[in-house]
């Protein structure tokens, strides 16, 4: 196992680099990536960098040369034989060759497109523009190299001994939640901690953990490379940048509030069984299953990533008992803002009412909080996001309007065809 406190004290970028891979990232990007490639290849977008957390004076902490060099290093990386083997030959979710060899023959070629950096006051504007396809692929790396830029700026002003002891002290917290969620009975869950961790290293580290503590209980993880090192199952369906994307696409009202469920039916074409997750949040939870399509109701699941999650969840129950489905057969997958506490709380409000899952992010792979002065490894947040299509801006509205983003004047438009009232406030934890 690897001395992580050690190789911190010693690292050098071109021994440990932040990205080391083109499959250091998430599975849902590379099953998006492939619906994109095969249903909107010629969209063109933007991506932008957005820190919600504006205390994190990112441009302060971390050297913009050192920022550079990661993501130049980033661009020259393309898949090894070894990593195009994997996906050409692994069965993922019961499933042979899921990427095609049109997909794979275009991504064994792809060198990801420049990025454009510039400094605003004590914040970095990082943007990445072109073909969707390609410029999709920068969303997890970007947010991952930033993440541990700050926390490598951190762990620079620290000694030796100080590392070690830092590291045994995260390891024991990992530990004692894991020892914590041994207790619940019948538990799924997954590492969804890619996009925010503290760094690879610690995230393989926490993945390594949750394996031996947790068992079976223990799923897999959202992260392709760690998946494919550790021969655990990569875990991952779709996310709110389809749905974005394809709405700022419509040409006018009615096509944008029928949006949503042409991504899906994109999705329904190409998945089935546990890839066939409803995402309903992207402009709001209960409108959008009010108005959905009767073929939906049969789709295995649905994930919850905003709002209150138990009032999603129960929305959720409701509709599929409307629509004659019975929940106890369906599948809700928790996944925003999760840690212990709240896990817990969740399962033992909906286990037997539907089949439960969990995705625990950032408060797995990047919990250092209290450990060091002035908590300057607390997790925050911050997205890299689909801002524009095609020279029209995107909107997310969220079941939480603190999550919400896009211009104003697009905003209220969104919440006027989607039908979206008051939405109550919830803190964006990470």
């Amino acid at each position: 196992m690897v001395d992580i406190a050690t190789r911190v004290w010693n690292h050098k970028w071109k021994i440990d680099p932040i990205v080391r891979s083109l499959i250091d990232t998430d599975f849902y990007k590379l099953l998006m990536c492939q619906s994109v490639f095969r249903n909107k290849p010629e969209t063109q977008v933007t991506f932008s960098l957005i820190n919600r957390s504006k205390h994190i004076p990112l441009a302060d902490l971390i050297d913009e040369g050192e920022l550079r060099e990661q993501l130049d290093h980033i661009r020259s990386l393309s898949l090894s034989r070894g990593e195009s083997t994997w996906l050409r030959g692994n069965t993922f979710y019961g499933k042979r060759q899921m990427f095609r060899p049109d997909f794979m023959e275009w991504f064994e070629g792809l060198r990801l497109p420049p990025y454009h950096l510039e400094r605003k006051g004590d914040q970095y504007e990082l943007t990445f523009e072109g073909s969707w396809p390609e410029v999709m692929l920068w969303e997890i790396p970007a947010l991952a190299v930033l993440m541990e830029l700050r926390g490598r700026a951190v762990l620079d002003r620290m000694g030796k001994f100080e590392l070690q002891i830092l590291y045994a002290r995260g390891m024991t917290r990992v530990w004692e939640k894991i020892a914590a969620l041994r207790e619940i009975p019948d538990l799924s869950i997954a590492d969804f901690g890619t996009r925010r961790r503290h760094s690879f290293l610690w995230q393989d580290w926490c993945v390594q953990a949750m394996q031996e503590g947790l068992g079976r209980a223990f799923t897999g993880t959202s992260n392709c490379k760690i998946a494919m090192d550790r021969e655990v199952e990569a875990i991952g369906t779709n996310a709110h940048e389809l749905p974005m994307v394809y709405a700022a696409l419509a040409k006018d009202d009615a096509a944008l509030a029928n949006a949503p469920y042409d991504v899906l039916q994109d999705w329904h074409e190409e998945h089935e069984g546990n890839l066939r997750i409803i995402l309903p949040d992207t402009y709001g939870t209960k409108g959008f299953l009010d108005n959905a399509p009767d073929w939906l109701a049969g789709w295995t699941g649905i994930r919850i990533d905003s709002g209150d999650p138990a009032t999603a969840a129960q929305t959720a129950i409701d509709w599929w008992k409307a629509r004659g489905e019975d929940p106890s057969r369906k599948r809700i997958i928790f996944s925003d803002g999760l840690d212990v506490a709240k896990i817990k709380e969740l399962h033992g409000q909906f286990a037997g009412k539907a089949t439960v899952s969990f995705g625990w992010g950032t408060l797995l792979t990047n919990d250092f909080r209290g450990l060091v002065p002035d908590d300057a490894l607390a997790p925050f947040s911050l997205v890299c996001k689909a801002v524009e299509a095609n020279g029209k801006p995107t909107v997310k509205l969220s079941d939480n309007p603190n999550k919400a983003m896009g211009p104003k004047s697009e905003i209220d438009r969104y919440k006027r065809v989607f039908g979206v009232g008051e939405q109550p406030a919830q803190k964006v934890i990470v």
